[in-house]
């Protein structure tokens, strides 16, 4: 059994920009990696086999997981044959990356255990081709990432850029009273790009995802309200919504009070962002 740990992300920023001839959009992202992590266990097998304990999660070609090991499979040349045990802790759909570093922890788990040996520059291409923001996950350092997101630029003068974090994660599936009510009542939503020593914070996508979930507006405006709250921001395209503190401390206050307040089925974690 080989056991490897794949990291969740937060963009930083998100800045969208014109439409590509291949459908995707230029972007440019700053990801840094977290220390909430996925498992992956890995065994030698007959046949390649996917195994996932959350619920709904596919594990045929659909899971990236799988598809890297089909790039992967396209330069070695034969199959990969492992039996791949994944336990998830990042949450789905949460604009977190976890299936991205899944399929990148994939490339970088079967390269060492096979012995293949392919250099960083051979796995960037299979993580190009599997998705656009595995690519960051295979040296998931505070990066600038531009094109469709493939095109990765560690950012070494925040090498050691690092902050507690709490990350909050609505059920879509539970519409309270309260969220809708003080959604109407809430003051307009503020999109400015925030600064937290050095690094400016924005995402493009909170426009059009907060018209579509207005709690999740509702949620930025109260996380910036909260003691300790330096910057409040969706990662990606959600739906979790993150908050930069100044301690630990305050993170985990923040977390509970968003329990007690905003709602008591909402995920929450507390750790760090770029961890050293």
């Amino acid at each position: 059994m080989s056991v490897y740990t794949s990291p969740a992300k937060v963009n930083l920023s998100l800045r969208v920009k014109g439409k590509r001839p291949d459908g995707y959009h230029d972007v440019d992202m700053v990801m840094a990696r977290l220390d909430l992590v996925d498992e992956l266990d890995f065994h030698n097998s007959r046949t390649t086999t996917l195994i996932c304990d959350a619920p709904g999660i596919p594990t045929d070609e659909q899971n990236l997981v799988i598809k890297a090991i089909i790039e992967f499979e396209k330069r070695y040349g034969r199959k990969a044959k492992q039996r791949i045990t994944l336990t998830k802790r990042i949450p789905q759909a949460a604009g977190l990356g976890g299936g991205s570093s899944d399929a990148a922890t994939t490339l970088l788990a079967i390269n060492e255990l096979l012995g293949t040996q392919f250099a960083p520059e051979e796995l960037h291409e299979m993580a190009a081709a599997v998705g656009s923001d595995v690519p960051f996950f295979l040296n998931p350092v505070l990066s600038r990432c531009l094109g469709r997101g493939e095109l990765v630029r560690p950012l070494s003068a925040f090498e050691t850029w690092s902050s507690p974090i709490v990350l909050l994660k609505p059920q879509f599936g539970v519409r309270t009273p309260w969220a809708y009510e003080n959604c109407r009542r809430k003051r307009t939503v503020t999109y400015d790009t925030q600064t937290v020593r050095g690094l400016r914070l924005s995402n493009d996508l909170e426009r059009p995802v907060f018209d579509k979930f207005p709690f999740l507006a509702c949620m930025k405006m109260w996380l910036l309200e909260q003691p300790g709250v330096q910057a409040a921001l969706m990662s990606g395209s959600g739906s979790c919504m993150f908050a930069l503190t100044e301690t630990h401390e305050q993170a985990n206050a923040v977390a509970q009070a968003a329990k007690e307040q905003l709602d008591a089925t909402l995920f929450t974690y507390c750790g760090t962002v770029n961890p050293q």
